[in-house]
């Protein structure tokens, strides 16, 4: 399976989309400094840039150049990590605003799945992660249904588990400890 990971992430880092398996369903990502592969993968999703997108990495480090945060707010964020929570933080300069959309803040996560963790460590930086489906279908949870959803629009597909009781990640703004979706 470790080979299967290094194909996937030198597609990542020749701008490709790749699908791969999160804690709930599979996602889709790409380099989220790669303004072509963002777009192309909104257009596959059928998802407006305006909406934004959430970052996913291996461990908080590797999202850091794309957040601001207090010394207190990296505290807690590293205490409450790998946990299946996504947090919506002030954006740093880096962060494009093909990722950010309409929003000051991005959405961020680390993963606890083994392979979307090793996938964001191989390819040496955060990866956007947005369901993979198209806009209005649901998300797949195995690769057999993104094979048949989404077909060669993908660059890879790599194979893996989603726990299939598990839900989305829970939403929370950082800042004012708001919950937006659980």
């Amino acid at each position: 399976m470790w080979m299967h990971l290094h194909t996937a992430a030198h597609a990542l880092r020749q701008g490709g989309v790749v699908a791969y398996p999160t804690e709930a369903v599979y996602g889709l990502g790409c380099d989220p400094l790669d303004q072509q592969a963002v777009r192309r993968l909104l257009q596959i999703k059928q998802r407006p840039v305006g909406k934004g997108l959430i970052l996913l990495g291996s461990d908080i480090d590797q999202l850091l150049p794309f957040i601001k945060l207090s010394a207190q707010q990296e505290q807690q964020l590293r205490q409450h990590w790998p946990l299946a929570t996504t947090y919506l933080v002030n954006s740093s300069e880096l962060t494009p605003d093909w990722v950010r959309g309409d929003h000051a803040k991005v959405a961020v996560r680390v993963s606890q799945h083994p392979i979307a963790s090793e996938l964001c460590r191989l390819a040496g930086t955060a990866l956007i992660s947005t369901s993979a489906n198209h806009g209005g279908q649901p998300a797949c949870r195995n690769a057999f249904q993104v094979a048949r959803q989404l077909g060669s629009e993908v660059d890879f597909i790599v194979t893996g588990q989603c726990d299939r009781a598990a839900r989305p990640s829970t939403i929370v703004d950082l800042e004012s400890g708001t919950i937006l979706r659980q």
